[in-house]
């Protein structure tokens, strides 16, 4: 019987119906042998005119078979012959034979032709476990029972006798092949590169590689087996990952940019209608339709509704696609707790996936993580990096920067994107690339009119961005980074603007970058504008990336005189981006200037309270926060506008029990404020009210902590750069 992981990966891929995986008891005997002659019929009128490039002897051997029950199954339909109940049993079981036939030899027409040198001995071992069952049947089949012509009993005959004497069948050529496809991985492994000749017959001549699109299907196809064998055993990944690495290679030495370019083109006159993948498409079919999605179906790193949640070593669920990324960028703690990571490995939450899938259906929002492109891609960014799938991906580099210095402008835009993607799969690749000189060629191209081109190329330096030593190249580029800012003013696509965005995050990751980047014209005023009318995630492009600018006590003047106090505020009530907000808010009121800035909004303490109440436990900690630099910077006419607000006590006293171990020093440390602020405009007999809340705290154990808390005035928030 062919092995499980064929059925699952052919499901997946055509999905045949439940009666595959049945035997037929509800048919009677005339209308079964008219199924099987039916079903046989056409397995063998399907397949015979099909040219298998590899298991070519196998699969025809299986077809024959097949095609000699086929004569028995017409001449007992036509000539109405009765059949014994013996034999009903075993046409039963030849009814499920015929469909894992149809499914093994479907495998081996659908399925990437590296995958079946791979694999090519299990294969094998399929084909004759068939032949077995086959031989099996026959043996107890009673066919002397049966009154049929001598021409079909002599067939029937000779086919048992054939199947007792077959062996398992391992055909020398594939196996050649396979030792060959190995030795070019061996090649790159010792830093070499293959032949193009040699790779050229390889490919094109033996394996029928022949043009761009079957070369993309392979690498597809390869990147879902990384995916699906995710957690495996090495090597399974990491030969994949090398396979993948060389075919991406061969892609573009053997077959040029020609018909790339021809795609690139169709895309651009057709951009206006173009529908692109992305990300939190589900989130976004939820927020149309205005529902409100559970908290627990939500990621905590993205707080898009999860498609594929996995637990990590800590036990916490996330995102498949979300902690892959926080992983993939050098991580090695949980977001949420802060614990060390034991392993890396993930694990299907399969019992929340149901949920969440019932409750999409329930709904009517599309749901099928299993067909989402950009987390696949993610996994296969995490795969293990092999040498020779480095050394593959910078010959790969080197090509895609030659088209990118010399090419058409249309070999331009493609060698952009493939540059894009090439940078999501690890920091070896960014780094290979940038080292190779993509950074002026990317930069060069972000005026591009092309809108594909500027997308591709702001978004792949995004990419490059994300490993530590680029951020300093694109920063020295000259005029690179008033470029991307131009990305983000002026973009032609949203997306291009979004990424510009990230990108600017990115860098201000390096403090001493941060106050050059506010210092770039239109910079903060851009993410302002961002803020206030993009997308959700634009938004949160935005908010990260004046969070991180914020931090700098230099650039508090020019987030104020740009808008960024009242743009910050005006997102206090907004999912996705409160919690960011609120953060930027306590590092900006630190200074005299900013809690001015902040104290002159008539929406800042309410919607700081209204975080208090309705936030996320990392929200409220940022909202208390920022409310107390409130009241230390702000002067006495602010301390008070606070002291006064509606349910700030209770809200503190519910911080104190509930908050994290920072929210609730924060809180203590704001009520020891409210109270002295309180006891200072109060007559003498009027302390009833501060000192029921100064009683409370007292008997509190976070009041201990008082004086070492006094200095803490950092608000940290986790996030993540997004790999695009």
């Amino acid at each position: 019987m062919a092995s499980a992981a064929i059925f699952s990966s052919l499901r997946r891929r055509r999905s045949p119906s439940l009666e595959a995986f049945l035997a037929p008891v509800y048919l009677n005997e005339i209308t079964l042998v008219q199924t099987l002659a039916s079903i046989s019929g056409e397995l063998v009128s399907t397949f015979s005119n099909h040219s298998f490039s590899l298991q070519r002897k196998n699969s025809r051997s299986l077809i024959r078979k097949i095609e000699i029950f086929v004569v028995l199954f017409e001449y007992l339909r036509d000539s109405s012959i009765k059949v014994p109940s013996s034999a009903m049993l075993c046409f039963k079981e030849f009814y499920l034979l015929v469909y894992r036939s149809k499914i093994l030899l479907d495998y081996c027409l659908q399925s990437s032709r590296l995958w079946l040198l791979l694999q090519n001995s299990s294969i094998s071992g399929h084909f004759h476990d068939l032949n077995q069952e086959i031989s099996t049947l026959l043996d107890v089949f009673p066919l002397k029972e049966i009154d049929v012509s001598q021409d079909v009993y002599e067939q029937i005959e000779l086919l048992k006798k054939q199947s007792r004497r077959a062996k398992l069948f391992i055909d020398q050529r594939d196996e050649a092949l396979r030792i060959q496809l190995f030795s070019f991985l061996d090649e790159f492994e010792k830093g070499r590169i293959p032949n193009r000749l040699e790779l050229r017959v390889f490919l094109i001549e033996k394996l029928g590689i022949r043009d761009v699109k079957i070369c993309r299907a392979e690498i597809e196809f390869l990147e879902e087996q990384i995916y699906n064998h995710e957690g495996d055993v090495e090597p399974t990944v990491s030969v994949l990952n090398g396979f993948v690495a060389l075919t991406r290679y061969c892609r573009f030495l053997l077959f040029g940019f020609k018909e790339e370019e021809e795609e690139a083109k169709g895309g651009e006159t057709s951009f206006g209608n173009r529908k692109k993948p992305r990300k939190g498409l589900i989130s976004q079919e939820i927020g149309d339709t205005f529902l409100t999605v559970p908290k627990d179906f939500c990621c905590p790193i993205s707080l898009d509704l999860m498609q594929d949640p996995v637990i990590i070593s800590t036990g916490q669920t996330y995102d498949r696609y979300s902690i892959a990324r926080w992983m993939e960028e050098g991580h090695s703690s949980c977001p949420k707790t802060g614990q060390m990571l034991a392993h890396t490995r993930l694990v299907p939450n399969r019992a929340l996936r149901n949920l969440i899938s019932q409750w999409c259906t329930a709904h009517g929002i599309p749901f099928d993580a299993l067909e989402n492109t950009d987390m696949s891609m993610e996994v296969v960014a995490l795969a293990a990096s092999t040498k020779a799938a480095i050394e593959a991906n910078k010959a790969t580099a080197e090509l895609l920067i030659q088209q990118l210095s010399n090419g058409s402008q249309g070999a331009k835009t493609v060698a952009a994107r493939e540059l894009r993607l090439l940078a999501k799969t690890g920091k070896e690749n960014r780094a290979c690339i940038a080292e190779a000189g993509a950074i002026p060629l990317l930069h060069k191209l972000l005026p591009s009119p092309n809108p594909i081109a500027q997308e591709n190329s702001v978004t792949a330096i995004l990419n490059l961005s994300i490993h530590d030593k680029n951020k300093s190249r694109i920063m020295e580029e000259a005029g690179c980074l008033g470029a991307i800012v131009e990305v983000l003013r002026f973009g032609l696509t949203t997306e291009a603007r979004e990424n510009a965005a990230a990108t600017l995050f990115s860098l201000s990751a390096v403090h001493d970058y941060k106050k050059r980047i506010s210092e770039e014209t239109g910079a903060v005023e851009a993410l302002v504008g961002l803020l206030r009318e993009g997308s959700s995630r634009g938004k949160k492009d935005a908010v990260t990336a004046l969070f991180n600018l914020s931090t700098h006590v230099d650039n508090c003047t020019r987030m104020i005189e740009s808008g960024a106090v009242a743009a910050l505020v005006g997102e206090l009530g907004t999912e996705g981006v409160a919690e960011e907000a609120a953060g930027a808010l306590a590092l900006l009121v630190r200074q005299p200037i900013g809690a001015e800035a902040v104290g002159k909004e008539e929406m800042a303490v309410t919607g700081l309270l209204g975080m208090m109440r309705r936030g996320t436990p990392r929200g409220k900690e940022n909202a208390v926060a920022a409310l107390l630099e409130l009241c230390r910077s702000g002067g006495t006419a602010t301390t008070q506008r606070v002291v006064r607000a509606p349910a700030l006590a209770s809200l503190l006293q519910t911080l104190l029990f509930t908050g994290t171990k920072r929210a609730r020093r924060k809180a203590a440390s704001l009520a020891r404020v409210c109270q002295r602020c309180q006891a200072a405009t109060l007559p003498m007999g009027s302390w009833g009210v501060g000192y029921t809340l100064g009683y409370t705290l007292t008997g509190n154990s976070t009041t201990n902590h008082s004086s070492s808390f006094a200095g803490d005035v950092t608000v940290p928030v986790s996030i993540s750069v997004p790999v695009l």
